[in-house]
Formats: structure tokens, sequence, C-alpha cells
């Protein structure tokens, strides 16, 4: 009966409460697209008040990546022990927290020092949000679902921008933070009403009442209920464990992989979303010219993601994926060729943004089918961990390069070799668990299918 309620959700048609969950996870990612970027929208602000230098000033806006690191390591592993929907109230509360007293903060010692407070519970929203949204989407959807929270965290990045130019003109920089603060205090009581745990946590971990919350479930999938709980999988009995569990011999090759991932296109995505104004500048175009092209392409990543969602609907995601990441570094090779022509150039790199930003979405949508239910959460969120290390130093490693005499176009050509080679990593990853604990029909004990299979891998 229990594998009847896993095969419900992966091969039957998507219900208003499947989409309902999907939809709660894809709203905390617009939350935090525009509570990580909001240091980017204030920043000029800011320093103008407590005449910051440059240096100053790019402390403050890597300390919440650094806090998104530490809380997708750090806390995933929690997720997979307590469960996926406590750590994101947790993190909520921590955000919310972290948001609100930046508002109020006096130096930027104290902000920098909320700003990791934040990103720490932002990056354990990020792993068990897109760990939820996999589990509760059919294989059909699972790209899209995943894919729709990065077009969640574009929109709200993208939203908060301009909102924020409002804000500032009419309250000062630190409206945008007690807005920020407000909005995420106000989803805790949506997701307490809204938000289900993951199936697979209640039949792997058992927690207090687990029949009970297995049997609602089931009545909301229209199911029947069960007399009682099937065997359990042995799971890893804490923290510690769940991060050895990933380097076990059944799944060391495709953690170490899937970091490698992780850190390729994350590195690669920054660098482009950073650095593209100033490169296009230094390329020849003007400085106008150059931010209307980071916009653009900025503008594409949000169409980006649920593209990709919507092409794994129909084919293998790992080749989707594949595909995505080829187009963006032959983009960014041609970019080196278009830069004397301001429309290419423009065109060139929206095209840039929807694939690159697709990329991202892909791993995302990916990562979830690499793992057992049992250190699901923790696998994903210390992909997103090694990933975010990559956002954090490409962004430098770049301008460091600058000043050693490379070009713009050496650049682009050295970024669009890092999306070339993840795709050629992406290739030998295969999404295998180490003990799955129920087999989902059509895929042997212990593998997990593609993400997305609706169609076979030829297709």
């Amino acid at each position: 009966m229990a594998r009847s309620l896993r095969a419900a959700l992966d091969s039957g048609p998507m219900s208003l409460f499947q989409w309902t969950a999907v939809g709660v996870c894809v709203l905390l990612n617009v939350l935090d697209g525009f509570d990580v970027l909001v240091m980017a929208f204030t920043g000029q602000a800011v320093s103008a008040e407590w005449d910051l230098t440059g240096v100053q000033l790019g402390l403050l806006l890597s300390a919440g990546l650094v806090g998104m690191a530490a809380g997708s390591m750090l806390l995933a592993p929690w997720a997979d022990r307590l469960g996926r929907r406590p750590m994101i109230l947790a993190c909520l509360a921590i955000a919310a927290t972290g948001m609100l007293l930046s508002s109020a903060s006096q130096s930027p010692l104290q902000l920098g020092l909320l700003r990791v407070l934040t990103g720490v519970g932002i990056g354990g929203i990020l792993a068990s949000s897109n760990v939820i949204a996999s589990e509760y989407a059919s294989q059909r959807w699972r790209g899209l679902a995943v894919s729709l929270n990065s077009t969640g965290y574009a929109i709200g990045a993208t939203v908060g921008g301009l909102l924020s130019v409002t804000l500032i003109s009419e309250f000062g920089w630190r409206s945008v933070f007690l807005c920020g603060g407000l909005a995420t205090a106000a989803v805790i009581p949506l997701v307490l009403v809204a938000l289900p745990e993951s199936l697979d946590f209640l039949l792997t971990r058992r927690p207090a009442r687990a029949l009970e919350r297995v049997n609602a479930l089931a009545r909301r999938l229209g199911h029947p209920s069960l007399d009682r709980l099937p065997a359990a999988a042995p799971a890893p009995s804490g923290a510690a464990a769940g991060f050895l569990r990933l380097l076990a011999p059944g799944t060391r090759r495709s953690t170490f992989l899937l970091w490698s991932l992780f850190f390729l296109v994350m590195a690669g995505y920054y660098v482009v979303t950073s650095w593209t104004p100033v490169l296009l500048a230094e390329a020849g175009l003007s400085a106008d010219q150059g931010i209307t092209g980071g916009t653009l392409l900025n503008l594409g990543g949000i169409f980006g993601a649920a593209a990709l969602g919507a092409l794994a609907a129909h084919f293998a995601l790992r080749r989707v994926l594949v595909g995505y990441l080829a187009a963006t570094a032959a983009l960014l090779a041609a970019l080196v060729l278009f830069t004397s022509s301001p429309a290419v150039a423009f065109g060139t790199g929206a095209l840039i943004g929807l694939f690159a930003s697709g990329c991202v979405a892909g791993l995302y949508a990916l990562s979830p089918a690499v793992y057992e239910t049992g250190v699901r959460t923790t696998g994903v969120g210390t992909a997103i961990g090694i990933g975010r290390v990559g956002a954090i130093t490409a962004p430098s490693a770049t301008g460091a390069l600058l000043d050693a005499g490379w070009t713009p176009q050496n650049l682009y050509l050295a970024v669009g070799a890092v999306f070339a080679a993840a795709a050629v990593l992406l290739l030998t990853v295969r999404p295998v668990a180490a003990s799955a604990p129920e087999p989902v029909d059509g895929a042997p004990a212990g593998q997990v299918p593609d993400a997305v299979p609706s169609r076979p891998e030829s297709a």
C-alpha cells in the first residue's frame, strides 16, 4: 500500500494538492530571490550612508552567499533527520529575523553578520524546498516543478529590484530589509497550513504519529488508509552519518560528480551575471549598453528555468540539461564575435541568460534523484553549498584575471569552456541510490529513475 502511494505520486496525474505543495515551494523561492539580492538593491544607498570602500561593499555583497553555503551544507542534514517541513519553518524564522534586524543595523559589521544569518536561513530553505517540490511532483512534471523554483527565485529578484527603487526613494534603504523581513515572516502561517511533510521522510524516519500523517496524505491523494506502516528501510542515525553516507561506495562517485557540476555551473553562472555589464563595456560598448546587456541577460534567466522544465516533461532531463550546457558554451563563444554590434550582443546576452539559468535549474531538478530518501536533503544541500563556494570565488577570480591582463573575450571563452566541461561531466552521472526503500514502477531496487523519465533516454 505504501508503494501504491509512492506510485500515485510518481505516475499518476498531478492533483491540486500536489500542485499546491509545489506552488508553496515556488513562493518560498520568490522570497529567497528577494532576500538574497536585497544587498545588491540597497548597496549604493548603504555605501553612501556609511561611506564604504569598494572592498567593504564587496564583503557585504558576499556575506549572504557565505551564509547560504553554510546553511545548505550544515542545516540540510537535519532536514533528513527532523523533517523537511520543520526545517523550512525554522529557516524561515531565521531568515525573517536576519532581515528584520538588518533594517535596524547601525554599522557595516552588524549588517554583514546579519546578512550571514539571513543567508543561513535561505540556504536551508533552498535545499528542503527543492526536495519537497521534487518528491510531490509526478515523474513527468518533476523537472518543471523544480525548475519553477528557480523561476521563482528570478522573479523575486526582479520584483525586489523594482520595489526597491520606490522604497529607497520614499523611505530609505532600511525599508527594503523591513519589507523583505515582514514578507518572509508572513509566509510561515502559509507553510504551516499548506505545505505537507515529505511522504518519503514519513515512511523512512517514522516520526511521531507517522501512520496518522501518512494516512492523512493518503486521503488527500484519494487512496485508502493503511493499517500499519511497511518495514522501514535503514537510515543514517545522525547528521554526521548522513554526510558519511554521501561518500559510501555506492554513492561516492555520483556525489563527487554532482559536487563538481554544481561548482562549475554556479561559478560560470555567477561570473556571467555579475560581470557581463563590466565585460561588455570593457569590450567596447558604452557603460549604459553594458548595463542594458546585463539586464537583458537576467531577464532571459526568468524564462530559462521554465523552458527547461517544459522540455523535461517530454524528454529525458539529462539530455535537455546537456543541451542547455552546450548551448550556453556556444553562445558565450559567439558573444566574443558580436561585441561590436550592440543589437546582436543584446540578443545573444538574453539567450545566454536563458540557457545559463536553465543550467542551474536543471541541476536542482536532477540532484534529488541521485540520492535515497534518508540522505536526499543532505545530498542536495551539500551540492548547493559546494556550488555556492564556486559562486563566491569565481567572480573574485575573474577580477584577478582582468587585473592580470585577460581580455573580456578571453574570459568569455574560458567561462564557455567551463560550461562545456560540465556538459561532459553530466554524461557520466547516473541517478542511483544506495538503497532505495521503495522501488518505483519500472525501476529496479536500489535505482531511482531519471528525474523526468516520461520518455525513454533515446527520445
